[in-house]
C-alpha cells in the first residue's frame, strides 16, 4: 500500500540538495508542483539560478578526490548501501511519482521504481568492474596498458516523464566511475531526484558527490551544460533543446552525451502473430499516456494484416481505463499538463485534414475534464511525409500505415530524422535477421516492444542523439580513456631517435 507522506513538510527546507543538505532556491522566484490528475499545486518552492549552480558546482568539485579516489570496492559498498535505503522506501517513491507525473499506480510500482532500484544494484556491483585491455607487449619495447579514469564533475539535464528513471541513469554510471554530479530535473517533476539523492546521503555517499539543482532550463540549465568546470554534459530531452545543449558544450570543449527525441516505427510482416503484434503496438504506444521516447509510435503493417490489426488496435484501445492514478484499476493516467495535453491535442487536429482519426482524438469529459488527460488516439490514412508521421508527439496517438513488400517496410521505418528504437514482428528468423540489421535504431525489439533491463545500453542514432545509458557501455561516456607505455628496454637511446639524430 503506497504511503501519501505531506510532500510540503517533506521539503519545507526547499528543493535544492547541495552539499549534502534540502536548500531554498535564490531565484526569488516560486514554482509550483502540480498534480496533472486535478490540477492541484503539490508543493511551491524556491527555483534555484545560475548563483546555486556555481555553488553545487564547487561542492561537486570539492567531493571529486575523495570520492573519485575511493577504491572501487569502497564505491561499490556505498552504492549497495544505498540500494538497500531505496528499497526500504519503495512506497514513498511511488506515491512521490505518481503523484508528480499523473503515472498509475501500476505504472510506478512495476516499472518505473523497482526498475530504477535494479539500476542502483547493477552499477554497485559494474563499479567494481571497469574494463580495460589487458596489459602487453604490443610494440615489442614497451608494455602499454589502459587506465580508465573519472572525468570529473557531470552536469546533467534530465527531463519530466521519467524523473526517477532519468536521475537513476544520470546518476549512477556517473558516480560508480568516481565522478561527482550536478543534476537538474525538469522543474515540473523533482521530487523523486531530491528523495534519490537523500538516499545516497543516509548510505554513506559522501556530501557534494550528488547534488540537485531544480530550476528553469533556460537560465540553470544553460548555466550547468555551460559551466567553466563541468567536465562533462548529459542531457535527455527534445532534439531541438539537445541542438542548444550541443552548441553550449562545445564551446567549452565538454564531453557530451545526447538522448533526444523519437518516433520508433513498428514494423508488422504479413507472417507476424497476429493478437500478439496487436497487444504489443497498443501497450508500447501508450505507456506512461505515449510520454515515452521509445513509445510506438508508427505502425507499419504488411497489407495482409493491415485493415485487421487497425480493427483489433481499435478494440483494445477501447477497453482502456482512464482515470484517477492513484485508483488500482486505472490504466492510463494524464499527460503532465495541460499545456503539454493541448499539444498533443494540436498535432491530432492538424492531421484532420489528412487523415483519419479512428478512436480517441479528444479529451475526456466528466470528472476528468479537470485533469490533463486525453484519450488512447489512433490514426489511419496519413501521409507519410505529415507531420503526425515524422514528428514527436509524445501523447497517446499510434498512427498506422500500410506497406506491400519487405523493402518498403524497412524503408518506411528509417524515414524519419530518428533513430532511437524500433520493432519488428514476423514468425520468420530471417525477415526478423534483416529487420534488426537494417532499421537504424540504437534499439530493435523483435516481437515485443519497449521492455529495457539494466545489463543493456540506451541510446540512438541520427537525430535521437549519441551515447549510450545503463549498461557497462555507459563507463565509456563517463571516463576518460588513458593509454600507459612503459619502456621495458632500459636503453638509453632507441632505435626510432635515429628519426631525429644520428644514423642507425
Amino acid at each position: 500500500m503506497v504511503q501519501r507522506f505531506d510532500v510540503s513538510s517533506r521539503f519545507a527546507e526547499g528543493a535544492q540538495f547541495t552539499a549534502g543538505r534540502l536548500r531554498t532556491g535564490s531565484s526569488g522566484r516560486t514554482h509550483a508542483v502540480v498534480d496533472p490528475a486535478t490540477g492541484d499545486e503539490v508543493l511551491g518552492y524556491e527555483l534555484a539560478e545560475p548563483g546555486d549552480v556555481d555553488e553545487a558546482v564547487e561542492a561537486a568539485h570539492g567531493a571529486l578526490p575523495e570520492w573519485s579516489g575511493a577504491t572501487p570496492a569502497e564505491r561499490s559498498d556505498a552504492m549497495h548501501r544505498w540500494a538497500a535505503v531505496l528499497r526500504e522506501r519503495t512506497d514513498d517513491f511511488v506515491f512521490a511519482e505518481s503523484l508528480q507525473c499523473g503515472k498509475p499506480l501500476k505504472l510506478s510500482e512495476e516499472f518505473d521504481v523497482p526498475g530504477s532500484f535494479d539500476n542502483v544494484a547493477f552499477f554497485a556491483g559494474a563499479a567494481r568492474q571497469l574494463p580495460g585491455v589487458a596489459a602487453g607487449e604490443y610494440s615489442g619495447d614497451h608494455t602499454s596498458y589502459v587506465r580508465r579514469e573519472p572525468l570529473g564533475v557531470i552536469g546533467s539535464v534530465a527531463p519530466w516523464n521519467y524523473p526517477l528513471q532519468m536521475a537513476a541513469w544520470k546518476i549512477l554510471p556517473a558516480v560508480a566511475a568516481g565522478n561527482t554530479i550536478v543534476l537538474k530535473p525538469s522543474e515540473l517533476t523533482p521530487l523523486t531526484s531530491l528523495m534519490f539523492a537523500e538516499a545516497a546521503r543516509e548510505a554513506g555517499i559522501p556530501d557534494g558527490v550528488i547534488n540537485i539543482v531544480s530550476g528553469a532550463g533556460a537560465d540553470v540549465g544553460e548555466t550547468l551544460v555551460s559551466h567553466p568546470r563541468v567536465a562533462m554534459a548529459s542531457f535527455t530531452g527534445s532534439t531541438a533543446v539537445g541542438r542548444r545543449v550541443a552548441e553550449l558544450a562545445t564551446g567549452s570543449v565538454k564531453r557530451l552525451h545526447l538522448e533526444l527525441g523519437g518516433k520508433a516505427p513498428f514494423v508488422v510482416f504479413d507472417d507476424a502473430d497476429l493478437p500478439a503484434a496487436v497487444h504489443g503496438a497498443v501497450a508500447g504506444a501508450l505507456i506512461n499516456s505515449g510520454q515515452d521516447c521509445t513509445a510506438a509510435t508508427r505502425a507499419y503493417v504488411q497489407r495482409p494484416l493491415y485493415e485487421e490489426f487497425v480493427s483489433g488496435v481499435a478494440d483494445l484501445m477501447s477497453t482502456v481505463r482512464v482515470g484517477d492514478p492513484f485508483a488500482p484499476d486505472t490504466d492510463l493516467g494524464p499527460l503532465i499538463s495541460h499545456a503539454h495535453r493541448d499539444r498533443v491535442a494540436g498535432f491530432v487536429e492538424r492531421a484532420r485534414s489528412s487523415a483519419t482519426v479512428v478512436t480517441g482524438g479528444k479529451a475526456p469529459g466528466g470528472e476528468l475534464a479537470k485533469g490533463a488527460y486525453y484519450l488512447p488516439t489512433l490514426i489511419t490514412d496519413a501521409p507519410q511525409d505529415s507531420e503526425i508521421v515524422q514528428q514527436e508527439v509524445f501523447g497517446p496517438v499510434l498512427t498506422v500505415l500500410p506497406f506491400d513488400g519487405d523493402d518498403e517496410g524497412i524503408a518506411l521505418a528509417n524515414d524519419t530524422p530518428y533513430g532511437l528504437a524500433a520493432s519488428a514482428w514476423s514468425r520468420d528468423v530471417l525477415r526478423t535477421g534483416r529487420a534488426e540489421r537494417e532499421i537504424q535504431a540504437g534499439c530493435v525489439w523483435i516481437n515485443d516492444h519497449i521492455p529495457i533491463i539494466s545489463e543493456m545500453p540506451h541510446g540512438g542514432y541520427k537525430a535521437s542523439g549519441h551515447g549510450k545509458d545503463m549498461s557497462a557501455y555507459s563507463f565509456e561516456e563517463y571516463t576518460q580513456v588513458k593509454h600507459v607505455m612503459y619502456d621495458i628496454t632500459g636503453e638509453a637511446r632507441k632505435d626510432w631517435h635515429r628519426t631525429v639524430f644520428g644514423d642507425r
